[in-house]
């Protein structure tokens, strides 16, 4: 294994880890900015949370994919949304098949999305729609009376001149983060979608960091998402990213494929499992140059997330594997019935 091919993964997990973590302080900062209106409107459940959750995963990228993952972490919404969540998302690859073969996927999202909502109801109705209910996590919401608030104002330069460790530290990471990322040594090496993402949600971060109130910073920020989630998140990312990169570099996936349809179709859905965006791309490739039908993209795309399962597999590696054997079935079960009827 390379030096730089440790380097490039590190880097790759690191902008990862960074996404995860603009999501988790905007669903604090939401949360608490609303009163806690968000959290109790999507813990209603009901046809909205589903469609919501469909609707954050088709969006091309892992960002909707990260948010729901989030808002699974602290029990607000079903197993079942994530699942319709992960069925309905394609990754980094809806910005591949945009830019080659849009009409495709505009069919495929739409199947995806009918899919994504019937899996998510029914794997709920299932479960008889009873979430993980973890105890620890039932108060992570809680807004702490009226000392909990998003932008006090007038106080914002005396927090500064009584700047708190916590302060300090998270935005000098951040504040380093954005200057390495506006300098290419983070993230990708040119100005596209992620490093524009990036830069944004930084600065909202850096925003957030700097003007929320002590006890805020304190107990949501530095305690809860920095110190609990962030560490996790980026070995278990690391981790998962450097296997998949031994395993392309000495397996070479694309080789494993054989000439029958059917074979392709059912290893299409396994490297599905695959939590990254990158080995899918060889099925798109496949698909535009029409070597493959349409039901061995759709066993793919059903099954494959991107990287938006890695925050789970950091959190429960047990509700990791659940959710992606549930996809594997249904990825496989619509994939085999479009291509029976020849598609």
């Amino acid at each position: 294994m390379k030096i730089a091919t440790v380097i490039s993964t590190a880097n790759h997990a690191l902008v990862i880890t960074g996404l995860v973590f603009m999501m988790m302080l905007l669903v604090e900062y939401l949360n608490i900015l609303s009163r806690g209106v968000l959290i109790r409107v999507l813990r209603r459940g009901g046809w909205r949370t589903y469609l919501l959750a469909v609707l954050l995963g088709a969006v091309p990228g892992c960002l909707g994919s990260f948010a729901v993952v989030t808002l699974y972490e602290h029990d607000i919404i079903s197993m079942g949304a994530v699942i319709a969540t992960m069925i309905a998302t394609s990754g980094d690859e809806a910005f591949v098949m945009l830019a080659t073969i849009p009409r495709t996927f505009a069919i495929l999202t739409a199947v995806l999305i009918v899919v994504a909502i019937m899996a998510g109801l029914l794997v709920d109705w299932v479960l008889q729609h009873q979430r993980r209910g973890i105890p620890s996590r039932a108060d992570v919401y809680e807004l702490h009376g009226e000392e909990c608030q998003c932008y006090p104002r007038g106080l914002i330069l005396q927090q500064w001149r009584e700047c708190s460790l916590a302060r300090a530290t998270l935005a000098a990471i951040l504040g380093f983060f954005i200057v390495q990322l506006v300098r290419g040594a983070v993230g990708p090496a040119e100005w596209n979608w992620m490093r524009v993402t990036l830069l944004l949600t930084s600065a909202g971060g850096l925003f957030i960091i700097a003007t929320v109130p002590e006890h805020f910073l304190e107990s949501h920020l530095w305690e809860h998402v920095f110190k609990k989630h962030m560490p996790r998140v980026f070995l278990w990312t690391f981790g998962a990213l450097l296997l998949i990169a031994i395993g392309d570099q000495y397996l070479h996936l694309e080789q494993l494929i054989r000439e029958s349809s059917l074979v392709v179709l059912v290893a299409a859905a396994l490297v599905g499992i695959i939590p990254e965006s990158g080995p899918h791309l060889m099925f798109v490739t496949m698909y535009a140059q029409g070597l493959i039908p349409f039901s061995v993209l759709l066993a793919n795309s059903a099954v494959q997330d991107g990287h938006g399962m890695l925050p789970l597999l950091a959190d429960s590696r047990r509700d990791f594997v659940v959710v992606k054997l549930v996809n594997v079935a249904i990825g496989l079960g619509v994939g085999l019935i479009v291509y029976a009827v020849g598609l």
